[in-house]
């Protein structure tokens, strides 16, 4: 027995899928067509989004932040996962992107728990802080421009409550944050976040080796 964590070949990841992952038919159908999409690699992985619904069922969420949209899928995720009255405050810049999110999000019938903020995440953060909802949000993901991760994590955690969670994704950078070959301006930038949260006593840690790296921060 070893006690690092597995690395899965594709045998083992589909028999995690198949034990683990019990993915809505909505959900299923969004994955599939953004598979098709020339930048599917910003898709979440199907266990990433189920890990995500399980927490914020955990901490009995009712209002949330998604940073970074793409087509959808995390929001929809946990816009499932919340209960009738949850919120999800949704912050992209492409339209043409969450075109499909909303597409979806109406399908699943979930639309009217998510408000879509159509400009950049800082702004409207930003906007948000000014407009007295610090302390009020019970979760928020970020998976945005990797080089303004350090703002959009100081302004999430402004906005989280305490006892709140931000779930940051991409933190492993397929491997490249632990490649001392590897020097280009995005995995600096993710090494230097993820240096600084290990260090930032603000919080309660866990680097979780799922997907593409997912940090969870917990805020005290």
């Amino acid at each position: 027995m070893t006690n690092q964590t597995l690395t899965l070949d594709d045998r083992l990841y589909r028999y995690l899928l198949d034990h683990s992952v019990k993915e809505a038919t909505v959900l299923r159908a969004l994955r599939q067509e953004t598979a098709q999409h020339p930048m599917a690699q910003m898709q979440i992985a199907p266990e990433q989004g189920q890990l995500m619904a399980l927490l914020v069922q955990l901490l009995g969420a009712k209002k949330t932040l998604d940073v970074g949209v793409f087509t959808g899928y995390s929001a929809l995720v946990v816009a499932l996962a919340l209960p009738p009255d949850g919120q999800v405050v949704a912050c992209d810049v492409s339209a043409e992107y969450t075109a499909i999110a909303q597409r979806y999000w109406q399908q699943a019938g979930v639309a009217h728990k998510i408000g879509l903020n159509l400009a950049p995440a800082a702004d409207t953060l930003a906007q948000l802080i000014a407009a007295g909802q610090t302390n009020s949000f019970d979760f928020a993901f970020i998976d945005a421009d990797k080089s303004s991760y350090p703002t959009y994590y100081e302004q999430a955690l402004r906005l989280v409550r305490p006892g709140g969670l931000i779930a940051i994704d991409n933190v492993l950078w397929s491997g490249r944050v632990a490649d001392p070959a590897t020097q280009d301006n995005r995995t600096n930038a993710i090494r230097a976040f993820n240096a600084a949260l290990y260090q930032d006593d603000r919080i309660v840690l866990s680097l979780v080796p799922i997907a593409d790296g997912l940090t969870l921060a917990l805020k005290k």
